[in-house]
């Protein structure tokens, strides 16, 4: 099976370039985040006595 270029050469680029931090998350996960805002909406407001 031929390939395209020598495997000798494979991942030259990749261990060549240096290795940056990653960046901290600004937002959370969608997942987490919906869960919060729904207890923060729905399930909040449902637990404080209603003053009629």
């Amino acid at each position: 099976m031929p390939s395209h270029g020598s495997l000798t050469k494979a991942g030259k680029v990749r261990s060549q370039t240096p290795k940056i931090p990653p960046k901290g998350r600004k937002n959370k996960p969608p997942r987490v985040r919906n869960r919060l805002e729904y207890t923060r909406r729905v399930l909040a407001p449902a637990s404080k006595p209603t003053v009629t």
